[in-house]
């Protein structure tokens, strides 16, 4: 395999500094040599020169609320009418609408099937279909009742849930889903607005549940992450070792100093994306505004804010991620989230593709990834433009000139062409971005 040399580029490296202008040589999957403004990285013959144009060379993104396995539907009960056949074929294709996208990387934050993630995390490992590194979860655990719970008396209804109710049941659900394979267990702590009026601000599953929920997975080295709006499941999550929280919505007082205690240990992902089409996006879909605001989307969305900006100043890792795959909310914009950070949180662009690039690689629990730094994985982006400046770039898959996961173009570089000057002086080839 031939060893790549990127010139003429801008470099994001991860660290949330700004770009600088430099060299980067890949060889292998491996990110060999690094540098800055006008230093020069040795020519080899067997090198291949790729002339970024003066874009911007950066580090995959990560997915860190993914759920792969959705179908872009409207309720979650619809995941539950497709066989597991076509489920496969459908989450294939979504995982390799996420590279396109610049994904390199996915966390998931539930499966709609219990071996479905497994089986499509294994077959990308092994090279046999395109898609992002990823860490495969469990369906959804769910209460009676929870958010997830889809049945009625007079019907039964599946989505994307494994009902478990009492903590022998818990305990069986956590042992037979680590057996099938999965990286991490997924439970619902907290109830959601999206199943009844303020249902977020409720807990759903007890204290003991999910002790023994832990228990198992903590024995058996499986992660566990959860959807937790309410204070108290937050604080549940946190007495009891789950390593990934989403939402946070409605913390307060000391839920924010036992999060700051523990911020070398966990990850948050507030799955902002979500909130923000249901309240102004899915009109179309039967959810007004008047129904967003029922629903307590406009009350979120103001919420969010004061909660995160003041995570950020307590040094919490708090990454891109939200909840895409639903019809107003499809999978393949999963960068907007992106933008959202930066507007409603009030991030910087380099803040946020920090989270997206360092601090993917941290929740990945791959330590030489998410960084353009020597040593570390050839998993790389060539941006058209400079997403340090307008993080919105990245929305569009056209910006993106090349996608490179682990040494291996997955998209070449867009546009390339001969570049004569060089290949006059002994390279072997030699391509410049349009």
């Amino acid at each position: 395999m031939k060893a790549h040399l990127f010139t003429n580029v801008k470099v994001f490296d991860g660290t949330g500094s700004d770009s600088f202008v430099g060299e980067v040589l890949v060889e292998g999957n491996t990110i060999r040599f690094v540098a800055h403004g006008s230093q020069k990285i040795p020519r080899d013959d067997n090198f291949e020169i790729v002339d970024g144009g003066g874009n911007t060379l950066m580090p995959g993104l990560c997915e860190a609320h993914g759920h792969i396995t959705y179908s872009n539907m409207t309720y979650l009960k619809e995941l539950g009418q497709i066989p597991p056949e076509e489920h496969l074929l459908l989450a294939i294709g979504n995982a390799k609408l996420m590279l396109d996208s610049g994904f390199t990387s996915l966390y998931s934050a539930a499966s709609a099937k219990p071996r479905t993630e497994v089986v499509l995390r294994n077959a990308i490992d092994a090279g046999k279909v395109p898609g992002p590194r990823m860490k495969a979860a469990s369906p959804e655990i769910v209460a009676t009742g929870g958010l997830g719970d889809e049945r009625q008396m007079h019907m039964h209804h599946q989505g994307i849930e494994i009902i478990a109710d009492g903590a022998d049941e818990v305990r069986r659900a956590v042992r037979t889903l680590i057996r099938e394979g999965v990286d991490t267990i997924k439970i619902n702590i907290s109830g959601d607005n999206f199943v009844r009026k303020n249902f977020g601000q409720k807990l759903s599953y007890t204290d003991a549940e999910v002790a023994a929920a832990a228990e198992v997975a903590n024995e058996r080295g499986a992660w566990l992450s959860c959807h937790a709006r309410a204070d108290a499941s937050v604080q549940m999550a946190l007495r009891h070792g789950f390593r990934t929280i989403y939402h946070c919505d409605f913390i307060q007082g000391e839920t924010f100093d036992l999060l700051e205690a523990q911020k070398d240990k966990i990850f948050l992902a507030p799955a902002i994306g979500i909130i923000y089409t249901t309240a102004y996006e899915a009109g179309s879909f039967g959810i007004t505004q008047d129904v967003a605001r029922h629903m307590g989307m406009m009350d979120m969305l103001e919420g969010f804010p004061k909660v995160y900006q003041e995570l950020w100043k307590r040094g919490m890792r708090i990454l891109p991620g939200g909840d895409y795959g639903f019809a107003w909310n499809p999978i393949g914009n999963n960068a907007r989230d992106l933008e959202h950070f930066v507007n409603l949180l009030g991030l910087s662009p380099t803040q946020v593709l920090m989270s997206a690039t360092k601090w993917g690689g941290e929740i990945m629990d791959i330590p030489n990834l998410g960084m353009v730094k020597e040593g570390f994985l050839a998993d790389l982006l060539l941006v058209k433009g400079d997403p340090t400046h307008d993080v919105r770039l990245l929305q569009d898959r056209d910006n993106l000139l090349m996608i490179m996961k682990d040494g291996v173009y997955h998209k070449h570089p867009s546009g390339a062409v001969p570049r004569q000057s060089e290949a006059q002086d002994g390279v072997r080839s030699v391509w410049q971005t349009a």
